[in-house]
């Protein structure tokens, strides 16, 4: 009996743990974190404004397919011109074989033309766990409000090959589209698909 107990306590911890994250239209939790340039960016500073959270990690297969297409890139100048904010975060621990420094990191998006209103480093894994993040990538859009209105994929086909996407409804698009406008959101919740993300234990 007892080692049955001690075999559940993980399964049970794992459970609340999932249990912990936001659910959409919960608020959603806010965090302060250092952009790659070194500077202090707190969530609850865009308060008014939609804003998207795009977990990334340039070593993941899927995240390439999204960047080098140009897809990331076109969805997230959409959602800036729109009004909205774009934050990209990397929960990858500095352990893992394909963390990525934050120079370098900026540096890998700026080449494939994308312009994150901040690129955030959460090494220690707090604001991810916060939000159950799970995949890169993993897309989360906070309303006006605060609240979360969107969590999942960035499109409907989880593939890493980069001729799907033409044949992908765009779930971030069609999100920021209509948190800007005010409406609701149609598909609020979706499948994220990706990498898994390397937090730190």
């Amino acid at each position: 009996m007892k080692r049955r107990s001690l075999i559940a306590l993980p399964v049970l911890l794992l459970a609340a743990a999932a249990q912990a994250a936001p659910a959409v239209g919960q608020a959603a939790p806010d965090f302060t974190l250092t952009d790659a340039a070194g500077k202090t960016v707190k969530l609850g500073d865009f308060r008014g404004k939609v804003v998207v959270l795009e977990w990334t990690n340039p070593g993941c297969p899927y995240v390439r397919k999204h960047y080098d297409s140009g897809n990331m890139a076109s969805t997230q100048q959409e959602a800036v011109a729109k009004g909205a904010v774009w934050l990209s975060i990397n929960s990858t621990e500095k352990a893992s074989y394909d963390y990525m420094e934050p120079a370098k990191l900026a540096a890998w998006q700026k080449d494939r033309r994308m312009q994150p209103t901040a690129t955030l480093m959460d090494e220690e894994g707090g604001t991810g766990k916060a939000y159950g993040a799970r995949t890169t990538p993993h897309m989360y859009i906070v309303d006006p409000q605060g609240r979360l209105v969107y969590a999942g994929g960035i499109d409907s086909v989880p593939s890493s090959n980069p001729a799907d996407i033409q044949r992908a409804v765009n779930y971030v698009k069609q999100a920021v589209a209509e948190a800007t406008a005010g409406k609701p959101v149609t598909h609020a919740v979706t499948r994220p698909y990706g990498c898994s993300i390397k937090y730190k234990s």
